[in-house]
């Protein structure tokens, strides 16, 4: 899963960015409107995590933008004021939560799965396919009755290919939702097909048919034969 933190406290930001990363997210951290508004015109995240008072603009017209790109993505507000028409206007605008500082981590990381629940999977804590049972809560897969091991980043590329089947997928895409930054350092995408062969191998090791179809010249799609 793939985040977004807009917040100008730069060591807020970093400690909630290397927490959010210790929990299994990709997090991506801008400190300010013009860096926050870029990001949401460029790429797709599961949930922004924003700050209403920005250098630059407000938090809450970033959240416009925001459902004008995007209906699927979840929005948590974090703020310093505890200010019921704050709430009531970021609430209305679309966002899912709000949070007033100063608040543990944990509750942070509780309110972000409760939003990707209700967002991606409709209020579940597993999401199925087949013979393919994934528990994004626990970050466990089952091919059948078999729990599978795989590395963070093969769970991330499963999860993402089951969250979005029947649609094809291009490498770039692929690499930016489950690497975020770091795609852009890399000289190739010759990895995405190392990683879906490793993931491939594993699943069918387990007894999985093979969903991933490999679209020439583009990508895959994850779909039934």
């Amino acid at each position: 899963m793939k985040l977004l933190l807009i917040e100008d406290e730069i060591i807020l930001a970093d400690e909630i960015s290397s927490f959010i990363s210790s929990e299994g997210f990709v997090c991506e951290v801008v400190y300010d409107y013009k860096s926050a508004l870029q990001k949401i015109n460029l790429y797709e995240y599961d949930c922004v995590i924003v700050d209403i008072t920005l250098p630059g603009g407000s938090g809450l017209k970033l959240i416009e933008q925001l459902k004008a790109i995007s209906t699927k993505t979840g929005i948590i507000i974090i703020s310093a004021k505890n200010s019921l028409s704050d709430k009531l206007n970021g609430l209305s605008l679309g966002a899912d939560d709000y949070l007033t500082k100063p608040f543990h981590l944990a509750e942070l990381n509780a309110r972000i799965q409760a939003v990707l629940r209700r967002r991606q999977f409709n209020g579940d804590t597993k999401i199925c396919f087949e013979e393919i049972s994934i528990n994004h809560e626990k970050r466990e897969v089952w091919i059948k009755e078999t729990l599978m091991d795989l590395t963070r980043k093969e769970y991330d590329l499963l999860l993402y290919c089951v969250s979005n089947q029947e649609k094809v997928l291009t490498k770039e895409a692929m690499a930016e939702h489950i690497w975020g930054d770091q795609a852009d350092s890399f000289g190739n995408l010759d990895f995405i097909y190392s990683q879906i062969k490793n993931l491939r191998k594993k699943m069918a090791d387990a007894g999985c048919q093979d969903y991933l179809r490999s679209i020439y010249g583009i990508g895959y799609k994850f779909a039934k034969r």
